[in-house]
């Protein structure tokens, strides 16, 4: 792997964990539903110095990844239509009962 391609995981991983820690600390609730975790995996993201926050970040491998796989929500987000707002909605209303599901 690209030297730069392995700057733009690490970036993306500390922006991933910065923002996750700024959601968790702002609104735990709602950030479980939005980044689809467990709480005890936010309760651990929630405590993370920012030594370890860096260190984390600095892995080669991706910390954050695509949170569902199904056709049709992204056939709603895509969509091209009048009624994108909801289309929209629609498929955050399907995410989020998805990641109650996860909780469960």
């Amino acid at each position: 792997m690209n030297s730069k391609l392995l700057d733009e995981i690490r970036e993306t991983n500390l922006s991933y964990l910065l923002l996750a820690q700024q959601l968790i600390r702002e609104d735990k609730a709602e950030a479980l539903i939005r980044l689809g975790m467990s709480e005890e995996t936010a309760e651990l993201i929630e405590q993370l110095t920012t030594a370890q926050v860096l260190r984390i970040a600095a892995s080669n491998m991706m910390m954050c990844s695509l949170r569902f796989d199904d056709e049709h929500v992204w056939q709603l987000l895509c969509k091209h239509s009048k009624d994108r707002s909801a289309a929209g909605m629609h498929a955050a209303i399907l995410m989020a009962g998805r990641s109650v599901e996860q909780i469960i």
